[in-house]
């Protein structure tokens, strides 16, 4: 089974990406913010990461940049309510591989995290 890191601050959104992903045959973990990301992701083998940009300690593109620059190659999803093209650029520029915007049908997402892994 695949494991995916969420990281997410809201815990409604949190909690809806958790449930689904797992009736879908994923082993998820929650971090509700950037430190806890980084140290999940030091701790624990993940094969995918969905991460929210506006976090409360980092933005999500410095978690984004400080692991590509540690040399995790695992495939990086931002899930985002910023709808600029200047952050969509930005994400992939720093190594993301998909940037699906808030909000979104879980369908969706579902499709591109099969895609990804």
């Amino acid at each position: 089974m695949n494991r995916i890191l969420i990281v997410e601050d809201q815990p409604r959104i949190a909690a809806f990406l958790e449930k689904g992903l797992r009736q879908a045959g994923f082993i998820t973990t929650v971090a509700q913010d950037g430190w806890e990301a980084w140290h999940l992701t030091s701790n624990e083998p993940f094969d995918l990461i969905i991460l929210d940009l506006m976090l409360p300690d980092r933005h999500g593109f410095d978690v984004l940049q400080d692991l590509r620059h540690e040399g995790y190659h695992l495939p990086i999803m931002i899930l985002t309510a910023s709808d600029s093209l200047q952050n969509r650029e930005l994400g992939f520029q720093y190594g993301a591989n998909d940037y699906l915007m808030k909000p979104f049908k879980f369908s969706d997402l579902l499709e591109r995290v099969r895609a990804l892994l």
